[in-house]
């Protein structure tokens, strides 16, 4: 049992990352999307995206850090997990652009699709899918998706109307 228990603690171990802060640091916080449109019955995966840069006020015990948000977070608590956190290393030439987003009481916002940028097929060996490439809100063009043109109308009529 013991055996069994140093080998299981050597893999966390490996994968565990000491990270720790220090009043006054800045640091960027991560809040997740939320994608209104199912994907074969699951949610759409869109990565988590980190907003700030914000300074740490005080440390709330060992795992946790008090920020100072702006006011238009004024309604979101102040204290966060360290997993949560992401270190932002200043640079002078480093230039942010702070984009406004609406975040939910959860550090989550919605995603909304801004327009189709291009029509597509995809084509099975009985049957042909067609498709769009969405342009969502809060991202570039670059990371536009296609999604299934039936489930798009369905969700969202507005993009096809016109």
């Amino acid at each position: 049992m013991v055996t069994a228990q140093s080998r299981q603690k050597s893999y966390a171990d490996a994968k565990r990352r000491n990270v720790e802060f220090a009043v006054g640091d800045k640091v960027f916080l991560r809040v997740s999307p939320m994608k209104g449109v199912m994907r074969f019955g699951k949610r759409g995966k869109l990565s988590p995206r980190f907003i700030g840069p914000f300074e740490i006020l005080d440390r709330v015990g060992h795992v946790a850090y008090r920020l100072a948000l702006p006011p238009v977070l004024a309604e979101t608590h102040n204290v966060f997990h360290i997993s949560m956190l992401r270190k932002y290393v200043s640079d002078p030439s480093h230039v942010l652009n702070y984009e406004r987003m609406e975040l939910k009481q959860d550090l989550s916002y919605e995603v909304r699709p801004v327009r189709i940028i291009e029509r597509g097929m995809k084509e099975l060996r009985s049957k042909s899918i067609p498709l769009v490439k969405v342009l969502w809100s809060n991202r570039s063009e670059r990371e536009a998706t296609w999604e299934m043109e039936g489930d798009m109308k369905e969700q969202y009529p507005e993009l096809f109307d016109k």
